[in-house]
C-alpha cells in the first residue's frame, strides 16, 4: 500500500510542478502547432501534395516535440536533489520512473494526440484517415516518452545535454515514425493499417514492461 501512495504523491507533485511552469509545457505544443501550420506555407497550398506529405509532418512533428520537452523530465530533480532521494527510496525505481513518464505523457503527449485531427485536417487529410492517426498517436506518443525518458537518463548530469539526447534516441524513434506514418499512409491509399498499429502496441508493451527498469538503471549509473 505504502508503493502506491508513493506513486500517488510522485504522480501528483509532477502535475503540480508542471502547472507551475505551465509555459515550459506549452512549449511542446506551441512547437507542434508551430511545425504543422509553417509546412503549408513553406512547400505549397495544393491539397494533393499536402495529403501525400500530411502523416510524415504530423508524426515528424509529435516526435520533435517530445523531444523538445524531454530535458526537463529528470534535469531538474537532479539539479534540487530529490533525484537522489528516489534512488534512495524503499520503494522499486523502476515504478516511480514509470510514474514520472506517465506525468509527462499526460503534460505533453496526450495534448498532441487531441490537437493532430485539427491539424490533419489543416493538411487536407480525409476523414478516412482519422481513426488510424489518432491511434497511432495514442499507441506512439506514450512510446516517445518512454524511450525519451531513458535517453534523458543517461544524460541527465551532463550540461548542454540536448544534442547528445538527440543523437541517443533518434535512432530508436525510427520504427516508432515509421509504423505511425504508415498506418496513416496505408488508410490512405486504402490499405490495411492494422498491422502498423499492432506493431505500435506490440512495442508500447514491451516499452512499458522493460524501459522503467532500463531507466532505472541508467539513473543510477549517471548519479553514482
Amino acid at each position: 500500500m505504502q508503493f502506491y501512495q508513493a506513486l500517488t504523491v510522485l504522480f501528483k507533485r509532477e502535475l503540480l510542478l508542471a502547472f507551475r511552469q505551465f509555459n515550459e509545457v506549452l512549449n511542446s505544443l506551441l512547437f507542434f502547432i508551430l511545425v504543422c501550420s509553417l509546412f503549408p506555407l513553406a512547400m505549397t497550398p495544393e491539397a494533393t501534395t499536402l495529403i501525400a506529405i500530411g502523416p510524415g509532418i504530423i508524426w515528424v512533428a509529435a516526435l520533435l516535440a517530445t523531444l523538445l520537452s524531454l530535458n526537463r523530465l529528470f534535469r531538474v530533480d537532479y539539479l534540487d536533489g530529490s533525484l537522489e532521494q528516489l534512488l534512495l527510496s524503499p520503494h522499486p525505481l523502476s515504478g516511480l520512473v514509470l510514474a514520472k513518464i506517465i506525468a509527462h505523457w499526460l503534460l505533453t503527449g496526450l495534448p498532441l494526440v487531441i490537437i493532430a485531427p485539427v491539424f490533419a485536417l489543416l493538411l487536407h487529410l480525409p476523414n478516412e484517415v482519422m481513426k488510424p492517426l489518432w491511434l497511432s498517436l495514442l499507441l506512439g506518443t506514450p512510446l516517445l516518452s518512454l524511450i525519451g525518458a531513458f535517453g534523458a537518463a543517461l544524460t541527465v548530469n551532463l550540461r548542454n545535454a540536448g544534442l547528445l539526447l538527440a543523437l541517443l534516441i533518434f535512432p530508436l524513434y525510427v520504427p516508432i515514425l515509421i509504423f505511425g506514418a504508415g498506418a496513416v499512409t496505408g488508410a490512405l491509399a486504402g490499405l490495411g493499417y492494422a498491422g502498423q498499429l499492432a506493431w505500435l502496441a506490440a512495442l508500447l508493451i514491451g516499452g512499458i514492461t522493460l524501459l522503467p527498469i532500463a531507466t532505472a538503471a541508467a539513473l543510477r549509473m549517471s548519479i553514482t
